[in-house]
């Protein structure tokens, strides 16, 4: 009993105040408007809200209060403003209300609506009847495709929004982000701005959901299920709050707001977080725009609770937030710019001439309201969000809070300016470099309690992840896929899949996964390597996947780049061409370096240097027993002394000086020839077993099923005609052995690491000659924009340049 007699004691007070607050404002607004008819000029300003919603109760109590405050401290000024208001709820109701007081009360500017998708009518009746509309909630220029002068927006423009979430995606090294956002004009307005400032910074989304304001609970527990599915865990929600609310309490249901996974809310959610119960958000990192501290600030705050209290009886009122200080400043900077305009007079209304009688023709053109909007552009002051100034029609940006969620409340953690970027704290003076680190900021409390930084990725957690490895009938040296009649089971070997399994003990984490064989019912190939790889989720459109990724001897290729990414490379790279080592020595090889003409020139000269020789020494008697004189063999001297000469080159052969000169000129001509021919015979040997003369008649093999074939045709221009595909090595060996003219090839083309066991198997029978084609080698295949590509990157660099390489090289290669 006795608390009843508190409730209706309470409530009888509460009526009396009430009371007193109507009849107080209905005795100022009478002394006002008479005192304004006798002393002051009028101006009328036409405001559309919809009172009946807690935003715009907030917004027109604001707007109420701006006035009051204002003319309190400007006593003396000689124009007053006077807010005409009305309220409309849906686009239509909004469009009659501002049309019906364009005619009837011959306002001189427009304030509102709340939100974008009812300004472009309105902004048209504004530019017919020359007055301002002044938005103080819209922050995106819907009818971008035709401006009108007319239009202005004392908000930030969301531009700087998108570019401080961009910069704290890059801060946070979070290359992938899911978007969730109201189906609506301006939260499509929204995404596109933020899709291109990702695009420009290669911040790839890797999901996009556009939720409607009326979606159903289960509707939206279907997305959150969709995306616990995928690898991403960075969420940037931008929606209102109503929707945003509901989305965090089924997201906390769903187990999405646990550790490893980042939230991130737009200022459309956190300009109204006191209007909610935020203990589902804890750990969600928040944009919002600074709104400096001071004292007439904490004195607007105390001031509005206390109106506050005294409107909730009549209607619900959302907390104050920075729409409603943003109208509070848009007031107090219309009010200024029509002070400063001329005071008008009766005769600055006009009419509108014309013969049409619709509604739209008979609107009066303000010549005041160009004036207004004239010096509305140029009003500067410092009002409760800061310093009040107009750039192109829109608020000034100064920065923004970057804030954390904690509990049912949150912190500031930094801060992001247009100049500076990211900081701790916001910079008063000099010249800052913007920079996107987040290490200035202070600890962030993330989802699950943790102050680690959420990694932006994950494994999901629906099973493992599922490898594909191509069967291979060819080259099994670099993935080998036997099936166990016993088990039934495919066992999996092979140089790629060691360089896999060693690639996965250098992982920082643990990776459950699962060899799916790409094989068909005859456990063959199932078509191209470019098949094979279009089966890897495609994230972006959501086809059904076969494989998370590809580990094989898949080459590295600019057109396949286009939708799979690729790691480094375990192999070496290029495509060469491989040759049969010529085999032509036989018996008479010693006579092949000098052609026939020159040994019949050697031999004839043999003999003339014999018969010059002899005729020098024929009257001579040599006394000397030690020597060969010509004297003593007159005949053979024409055939065998120029050689003996070269064979005993320490006896005396002759006694004529004469002689002897013709002797050592004889033995100079002797020497070059034996240069000649040594030189000659040595690259019989050696350098002619290299040489070889690539014809377009020649016949090329290349390996099945691969890349080679258009790149033979494509590339080197060779006549299809020409190419025979082969699948092993044996048939390669086979095929060049018979040479092109008995149905065989004459070279092959081939990669690196598929020639060097060719070359390796069959040893000096084989040589690689001419250029090295560069390809990128070997690679593991992966999603477009896969956080796994840089971790198995890093661990396939430290796998090909230690010790390791040789090993897996000699166990599937064999010793080189």
């Amino acid at each position: 009993m006795q608390s009843i007699k508190n409730d209706r004691h309470m409530f009888f007070l509460f009526t009396l105040l009430s009371l007193m607050f109507r009849a107080q404002s209905v005795a100022a607004s009478s002394e006002i408007h008479a005192t304004a008819r006798s002393t002051y000029s009028s101006i009328n300003i036409g405001a559309v809200l919809d009172l009946n919603s807690p935003m715009g109760t907030m917004i027109d109590l604001c707007m109420s209060m701006a006035l009051s405050d204002f003319y309190s401290i400007h006593s003396n000024y000689k124009t007053r403003l006077f807010l005409h208001t009305e309220s409309a709820e849906e686009e239509l109701d909004v469009a009659s209300a501002v049309l019906e007081m364009l005619k009837n009360q011959e306002v001189h500017g427009v304030l509102g609506p709340e939100w974008s998708k009812e300004a472009t009518f309105v902004v048209e009746l504004g530019a017919r009847a020359h007055v301002p509309v002044i938005s103080f909630t819209a922050k995106n220029r819907a009818f971008s495709h035709s401006p009108s002068p007319y239009f202005v927006r004392t908000t930030p423009d969301d531009l700087y929004q998108v570019k401080s979430l961009t910069a704290i995606c890059q801060g946070f090294e979070w290359h992938e982000v899911v978007i969730l956002y109201e189906d609506t004009e301006y939260g499509n307005l929204f995404f596109s701005k933020l899709s291109k400032a990702f695009q420009e910074v290669d911040i790839q989304l890797s999901y996009i959901s556009a939720i409607s304001t009326s979606a159903e609970d289960v509707y939206i527990t279907k997305e959150l299920n969709k995306l616990m599915t995928k690898q991403t865990r960075v969420f940037l929600v931008h929606m209102n709050i109503l929707l945003g609310n509901r989305l965090f309490n089924l997201a906390r249901k769903a187990g999405m707001m646990s550790e490893g996974y980042a939230w991130l809310i737009t200022d459309s959610l956190s300009n109204s977080l006191s209007s909610v119960d935020t203990a589902s958000m804890e750990g969600v990192l928040g944009l919002r725009p600074h709104v400096p501290k001071s004292k007439n600030l904490n004195n607007f705050r105390a001031k509005w609770k206390r109106n506050a209290l005294l409107r909730k009886p009549q209607s619900e009122i959302m907390e104050l937030n920075v729409y409603g200080l943003w109208a509070y400043d848009t007031v107090w900077a219309l009010a200024l710019a029509i002070e400063k305009s001329l005071s008008p007079d009766s005769d600055l209304l006009k009419s509108s001439q014309g013969d049409d009688r619709s509604d739209i023709s008979n609107i009066t053109i303000s010549q005041f309201g160009s004036r207004i909007l004239a010096e509305l552009l140029y009003t500067k002051f410092t009002g409760l969000c800061g310093e009040f100034k107009l750039v192109d029609g829109q608020l000034q940006t100064s920065a923004f809070e970057i804030i954390n969620l904690i509990g049912t409340g949150y912190r500031t953690v930094g801060y992001w300016s247009p100049d500076g970027g990211i900081s701790g704290k916001l910079a008063s003076t000099g010249e800052s470099t913007y920079s996107t680190s987040t290490k200035e900021l202070r600890a962030i409390m993330w989802p699950g309690d943790t102050i680690v930084t959420p990694k932006g990725w994950s494994i999901p957690t629906t099973g493992k992840i599922k490898v594909g490895v191509p069967k291979k009938s060819e080259f099994t040296e670099f993935t080998n896929i036997q099936k166990d009649p016993v088990t039934n089971q495919f066992n999996f070997s092979g140089l790629s899949i060691d360089v896999f399994l060693a690639s996965l003990k250098l992982l920082p984490f643990k990776l459950d996964y699962e060899f799916i064989p790409y094989l068909n019912t005859s456990t063959g190939l199932n078509g191209s390597y470019d098949h094979m790889l279009h089966k890897i989720l495609d994230k972006v459109c959501l086809v059904s996947k076969t494989y998370d990724f590809v580990v094989g001897d898949v080459t590295i290729l600019a057109n396949r780049s286009t939708f799979i990414d690729f790691t480094l490379p375990y192999t070496e790279s290029g495509v060469v061409m491989v040759v049969k080592n010529k085999k032509n020595i036989d018996m008479w090889i010693f006579l092949k370096p000098l052609r026939w003409d020159l040994w019949l020139t050697i031999v004839l000269a043999c003999i003339f240097i014999g018969f010059v020789v002899r005729m020098l020494e024929h009257q001579r008697n040599n006394t000397n027993t030690g020597s060969l004189t010509p004297n003593e063999q007159p005949f053979g001297l024409f055939f065998w002394f120029p050689i003996a000469a070269l064979a005993f080159p320490e006896r005396n052969m002759v006694a004529n000086k004469w002689s002897m000169f013709v002797l050592v000129v004889w033995l100079f001509v002797t020497y070059i020839l034996m240069q000649s021919y040594t030189a000659k015979l040595s690259a019989i040997f050696t350098v002619d077993q290299l040489n070889f003369a690539f014809s377009k008649d020649y016949y090329v093999g290349y390996q099945h099923a691969s890349f080679v074939h258009e790149f033979l045709i494509n590339e080197l221009h060779l006549d299809a005609s020409k190419l025979r595909s082969y699948s092993t090595i044996e048939e390669y060996h086979d095929a060049m052995c018979r040479g092109g003219k008995k149905g065989g090839i004459d070279a092959i083309y081939g990669e690196i690491p598929y020639m060097k066991l060719l070359i390796n198997r069959y040893g000096s029978e084989y040589r690689i000659v001419g250029p090295t084609h560069k390809t990128d080698g070997f690679g593991f295949a992966f999603p477009m924009g896969s956080p796994l590509v840089s971790y198995f990157s890093r661990a396939i660099l430290n796998v090909t340049q230690g010790a390791t390489m040789n090993v897996i090289e000699q166990k599937n290669f064999g010793p080189c």
